[in-house]
């Protein structure tokens, strides 16, 4: 049986999941709540899911779901209300203006987010944005800031008139809108952006190839991601 307060909290959780696609830190909860400390907003979590209304995942500030209908207190993360969950690696950073930043794959750890974000539950990695030649793009209503997740189906290369992708340009990663000419099937990597950006013109004989399709962001900062 839950308590008045411990409700509000799972109300909460619940709420701020539904839009945000991601949960809320304790720091959040405590503002929320206007709580002393983060270590009220601690003990509230831990009773939710010592009753089975909530899963969290050790050492993930985000990590939780909360249980409901048939799934009430199975230890599944998918199993909540209307959402699935899935880990996709974090691989680094790639650059939004030049490519200066060298592509390194070494995973650094594993966020946790919607499945509805994503279009498959697999071949899906995220990097940090860097640089800001993509703030007005538009990729399902979001742009590219500094400091975003970039969501890349790295399965998908087969890059398209418009498509916003990854570059690896002589070695270093690079975020850019794809352009081909139709006439002479030269590519053109773009930005857009309130900065004055020049285009990338892709020359025969360049040492570089798409790594894939941009597929969603994650706004600013979602939380560390899980080791």
């Amino acid at each position: 049986m839950l308590t008045k307060n411990q409700k509000e909290v799972l109300d909460y959780v619940r709420s701020y999941t539904a839009k945000h696609e991601f949960a809320p830190s304790l720091e959040e909860i405590r503002k929320h709540f206007k709580l002393a400390s983060v270590s009220t907003a601690h003990h509230y979590l831990k009773k939710l899911e010592e009753g089975k209304y909530l899963a969290r995942e050790a050492n993930q500030p985000r990590g939780m779901s909360v249980l409901a209908g048939d799934f009430m207190g199975s230890p599944i993360m998918g199993n909540i209300i209307g959402f699935e969950y899935i880990s996709i690696p974090l691989v680094g950073s790639a650059n939004c203006g030049p490519a200066e930043i060298l592509a390194d794959e070494n995973i650094e750890g594993y966020l946790t987010v919607q499945r509805s974000m994503v279009p498959k539950k697999s071949g899906i990695f995220a990097l940090r944005a860097v640089g800001k030649s993509l703030n007005r793009a538009n990729i399902k209503g979001k742009t590219i800031d500094e400091g975003d997740l970039v969501l890349v189906d790295f399965e998908d290369r087969d890059a398209k008139n418009g498509d916003y992708i990854l570059s690896i340009i002589d070695g270093a990663a690079n975020l850019k809108k794809y352009k081909k000419d139709k006439k002479t099937g030269a590519v053109t990597l773009v930005s857009e952006t309130t900065e004055p950006w020049k285009p990338i013109f892709m020359l025969p004989g360049d040492d570089w190839a798409v790594n894939g399709k941009i597929v969603g962001v994650l706004k600013g900062e979602v939380g560390r991601a899980r080791k």
